[in-house]
């Protein structure tokens, strides 16, 4: 009786742990939305903020947040790709140089968002002089996303092993099983990797106070600085007496734009790597 029981409750604890994921997501989801959603029309996304927040929309939030989320990405996208190369046909599993690559992903990754914003505006703000701009918060995004995607396209790679082999077979030089077998045969997941990555960068604020800057202003160019979606979200609650409101709408307009994103990127992954590159 205990053996037929056991696959019963195994069942229903899967189940349940399931559940209570989608019920929590529901909450906060159903909450943000039935505060903000009314708030959104398209000219709170096309106006600039009035009254420290509490008016006007969100287009120069906007634009910083997808110029910031832009320079993460294709920053990070390079890096992950070779390092996931270079773990996959560079080295051994088991050499020093895979352990200690993977090692430093692995703390890059638990790394908290604060201190990379710390270390990005020592780096990218001061030595190297970009100052608080678009560029240096999309770069320090970058290292937040890149254990994430780094793991991800590795762990793609190691799938398609035997194309790898195959490859091999037919005398086909390593560039070219790399960049016309491999990297093909990877992309969906490449793009999964990205698209985890983004749902990180896009909410961070801590990291981006102190590399991209805190001031409403529409950008021309990434070396100017900006303030990004969740960074907007947090001086509206904190900050900002009667700013609720329209932080709610903020959010709403932040979990439409996460949600498309990663729907877009899960349409990808349903395609033949051939598709895009």
């Amino acid at each position: 009786m205990t053996r037929n029981f056991r696959p019963f409750a195994n069942d229903f604890l899967v189940r349940a742990a399931v559940a209570a994921v989608v019920l929590v997501l529901a909450a906060i989801v159903l909450h943000v939305v039935t505060r903000g959603a009314a708030l959104v029309t398209w000219e709170f996304l096309t106006t600039a903020p009035r009254s420290a927040g509490r008016a006007g929309g969100i287009a120069p939030v906007l634009v910083s947040t997808v110029a910031v989320t832009a320079v993460a990405l294709a920053a990070a996208l390079p890096l992950a790709v070779g390092a996931a190369v270079f773990l996959v046909e560079a080295v051994r599993p088991e050499a020093t140089a895979a352990r200690l690559t993977r090692g430093c992903l692995s703390v890059l990754a638990a790394v908290p968002s604060i201190v990379f914003g710390l270390a990005g505006n020592m780096i990218f703000c001061d030595w190297l002089g970009f100052g608080f701009s678009i560029l240096a918060g999309g770069l320090t995004l970058a290292l937040m996303i890149l254990p994430i995607a780094a793991c991800v396209a590795e762990t793609t790679l190691r799938m398609h092993g035997e194309d790898r082999r195959a490859g091999y077979a037919l005398g086909l030089p390593q560039r070219r099983i790399v960049w016309s077998i491999m990297l093909p045969a990877a992309a969906p997941g490449i793009f999964a990797g990205l698209g985890l990555g983004f749902g990180r960068a896009v909410a961070e604020s801590a990291a981006l106070i102190f590399t991209s800057g805190y001031v409403v202003r529409m950008p021309d160019s990434v070396f100017d600085s900006g303030r990004t979606l969740a960074v907007h979200i947090l001086d509206l609650a904190m900050n900002v007496p009667g700013g609720d409101g329209n932080a709610f709408a903020t959010a709403t307009v932040l979990l439409a734009s996460v949600a498309a994103v990663v729907a877009l990127f899960t349409a990808l992954d349903g395609k033949r790597g051939r598709d895009f590159i």
